[in-house]
């Protein structure tokens, strides 16, 4: 069956800016050094916790040089991180301290949110988390573990419309509504576990966004076998979705498609998972490429951006 949030992938500006903001910064450990298989002239970066666990995972695609995006509808607006509560305290001084953009905390749906942005302008939120089935920590030296990250919280999608939206999310990603105030409806799916919350936050006024820099470039949602991902596909297209074959990424096989109001989603399987090329303790610690590209690996070294791994 779908499930959670997989992970979630951005259009990000220099590589080596983007790295140690989500490494140092957020204090996320880098999981995977590899290429973006449509365009393996620029890095794919994966970041998540100790364990790297899918719903944890967060992506970029690094450019040397990239127009900003606007932000607008049809777009994931912002990506939700879950912390320990009591933590943004620790992080207001933190992102003070480093001159990250943020604001003051607001209350969500009875938890606590710290809206922040990164580098590129990209819309983030820490959110205060009591659960018991939050992931193991994102671990760093600088971050305490009563505030180190605990994978995603939720992502909330801004769109001109709700119901067509809402229908994907409920009738074949498997969410259920469970809340609602003003603007912004919630979905939570219901296996329980972390990452399974999406918003959708209708502004039928603001103008249609440009994905670019600073920018979601996809979310993707958990699916528990490859038969029961193409069974999917057969559904999504039995329903008038354009949807791409399934396609091998190494870490897991995926399909995309874009949902009525404009956001590509992407399914994508738990297996094989992030450690089949490399030991978990290593992950991340050198750049891997798939097979179709390893004979290619000196020429894309000398044509990938430079990036120190520390």
């Amino acid at each position: 069956m779908t499930g959670p949030i997989h992970h979630v992938t951005v259009i990000s500006g220099p590589p080596q800016r983007n790295h140690d903001f989500y490494r140092h910064t957020l204090g996320l450990r880098r999981i995977k050094v590899t290429v973006n298989f449509d365009d393996p002239s620029v890095h794919h970066l994966y970041f998540g916790n100790d364990l790297a666990e899918v719903g944890t995972v967060f992506t970029t695609f690094p450019y040397p040089r990239v127009k900003a995006g606007d932000l607008g509808t049809g777009q994931a607006e912002a990506t939700a991180f879950a912390v320990p509560v009591g933590s943004l305290a620790f992080w207001q001084a933190r992102f003070a301290q480093l001159q990250v953009p943020t604001s003051a905390p607001v209350e969500r749906f009875g938890q606590s949110v710290l809206a922040f942005s990164d580098p590129d302008g990209l819309p983030l939120e820490l959110i205060e988390t009591q659960s018991d089935a939050l992931p193991a920590a994102a671990t760093h030296p600088e971050v305490p573990p009563t505030a180190q990250i605990r994978g995603f919280h939720s992502v909330t999608l801004l769109e001109e419309g709700f119901e067509a939206t809402a229908r994907v999310l409920t009738e074949l990603l498997g969410y259920q509504e469970t809340a609602a105030a003003g603007s912004r409806t919630r979905f939570t799916h219901p296996s329980g576990a972390h990452a399974g919350t999406l918003d959708i936050v209708c502004a039928p006024g603001r103008l249609r966004g440009k994905v670019a820099g600073g920018s979601v470039h996809h979310v993707a949602f958990r699916i528990s076998s490859a038969d029961e991902e193409a069974a999917l596909r057969e559904q999504l297209v039995a329903r008038g979705f354009n949807v791409t074959p399934v396609l091998d990424r190494k870490y897991f096989t995926s399909l995309y498609f874009r949902e009525p109001g404009g956001v590509l989603f992407e399914i994508a399987t738990d297996t094989p998972g992030f450690a089949v090329d490399e030991p978990l303790a290593e992950l991340g610690s050198r750049l891997m490429l798939p097979e179709s590209l390893a004979s290619k690996e000196e020429e894309l070294a000398r044509r990938l951006a430079p990036l120190a791994l520390s």
